[in-house]
């Protein structure tokens, strides 16, 4: 893979108030994992209670559960949901679930019965996937499914996807049953409308929209739009805890964006889309599925800009673990076994160690490795899919160039570069649609065009 290049010290970092989406004009509600209130109409909220005999302006209550209702308000991210004041209730449909075939591509079972395919235990490049010349492709007819472990049906593993569009979602929305879905532009603004309000989503940000919640995406510049899925089917994001940092660094909360309450109600032919253990359902209404007046809950979606996040590392000598880049994390099997963290893992930043090897070191990782470009010298839209224990590292001129180099001082990092990681503690496996449409980047062989480029230098001698 290659490096980002050096930047001599007098550029100017990026400062962090400076957005990667200037152009969001949006309000939103700072704060991750608040119990959340919004109202698009004052009075709109019912006070000291949830579900009155009569809402206000003659609106439905309904409730939405992320969690299990016993669930303890201390474990984990706690106990979710959220309250919904709209026109009508989700239950207002016109006819029943039927199966939708336009997109047989996605999936939720990496069992030995689901769609997993056998992996070859080498590293991997995929992408950047084609996008199509000679149709219009919305999000969800663009969202394809790259690897995964485990099964929604058994409510544990994820499923890693890649998406391509050219077109907005029109009076269509889409939700998935089987987990929380965080959102990735690698190219392309999203506008995503959901029940609870706008967000505008640029590459350098995510978004997350929980399991169950409606969102629908449009093409905020036009033109096309790639980027990236990750799917949890079991728990929620939360942030990484800090141990000996501290009480600051990496995510801050505050950096957070959930929506501001906006509805329509609209009379027209909606086209509601249902991930449901990895396959799609389609069920049609009469009526915007995006009617609801007034919120409260902490189960709600929200943003995050990477430029605010904060690096931690070494001012001495050696590097540190890349799980200092960690963004959000989802809780796995064991005390401090991650089900999936999310990386930023080269963020613009100063390096600072002397006598050190100061790129990526040689590694094999007991976790699964998915690294995604979004912009940078790593292609926007590619993948490198590293299995666990998996040998991986730099290939012979890298090596030699860091080894050699005259270390003269801090020197920049990162800037203009965004690399996401996914690294999981499961065994990822790719699907049958990935290894079929690798892409020009799955042509090259990593192993190979790395591993056989590195030659013996030890001599025995000092």
């Amino acid at each position: 893979m290659q490096q980002a290049k050096e930047v001599k010290a007098a550029s100017p970092m990026l400062h962090p108030s400076v957005s990667s989406n200037p152009k969001d004009t949006l309000k939103y509600q700072p704060g991750f994992g608040n119990d959340f209130c919004s109202e698009a109409l004052p009075g709109a909220l019912p006070i000291g209670q949830n579900q009155p005999q009569k809402c206000p302006y003659k609106l439905y209550a309904e409730s939405v559960t992320g969690t299990v209702f016993t669930s303890p308000r201390s474990f984990g991210v706690g106990n979710q949901r959220c309250w919904l004041y709209r026109i009508r209730p989700s239950i207002a449909i016109q006819k029943s679930f039927v199966k939708y075939d336009v997109n047989p591509y996605v999936a939720a079972d990496f069992t030995a019965s689901g769609i997993g395919e056998p992996m070859n235990p080498k590293p991997q490049f995929y992408g950047p996937f084609d996008m199509p010349k000679d149709k219009k492709v919305d999000f969800v007819d663009g969202l394809r499914t790259v690897a995964g472990a485990g099964s929604a049906q058994l409510r544990f593993g994820v499923a890693y996807h890649t998406y391509v569009a050219n077109a907005s979602m029109t009076n269509r929305a889409f939700y998935s049953a089987d987990g929380d879905m965080m959102i990735f532009p690698a190219a392309g603004r999203l506008r995503v409308q959901t029940e609870f309000g706008f967000m505008s989503v640029a590459p350098n940000e995510l978004c997350v929209v929980q399991r169950g919640l409606r969102f629908s995406i449009a093409l905020e510049d036009g033109g096309e739009a790639r980027g990236f899925v990750l799917e949890i089917f079991d728990g929620h994001f939360e942030l990484p805890d800090l141990g000996v940092i501290g009480s600051n660094g990496l995510s801050h909360a505050r950096d957070f964006m959930t929506p501001v309450a906006a509805y329509e109600d609209t009379q027209a032919a909606w086209t509601i889309i249902n991930k449901f253990q990895g396959h799609l359902w389609k069920v049609e209404m009469d009526h915007s599925p995006f009617d609801v007046v007034a919120w409260h809950g902490n189960y709600a979606p929200y943003k995050y800009d990477m430029n605010r996040f904060q690096c931690i590392g070494s001012l001495s000598h050696d590097h540190t673990d890349p799980s200092l880049f960690c963004m959000l994390t989802v809780r796995g099997p064991q005390p401090g076994v991650a089900l999936v963290d999310v990386l930023n893992i080269d963020p613009p930043r100063w390096t600072s160690m002397s006598h050190t090897y100061n790129i990526p070191y040689y590694h094999r990782n007991s976790a699964s490795e998915f690294v995604m470009g979004i912009r940078g010298s790593f292609p926007p839209g590619a993948v490198l899919y590293v299995p666990p224990m998996s040998p991986h590292g730099s290939g012979r001129d890298a090596f030699e160039k860091a080894t050699n180099k005259v270390q003269a001082g801090p020197y920049r990092e990162g800037d203009g570069q965004t690399l996401l990681m996914w690294e999981s503690c499961l065994m990822v496996s790719p699907t049958k649609w990935a290894l079929d449409n690798k892409g020009p980047l799955g042509q090259i062989d990593y192993s190979e065009s790395t591993g056989k480029t590195l030659i013996k230098y030890f001599d025995g001698k000092l």
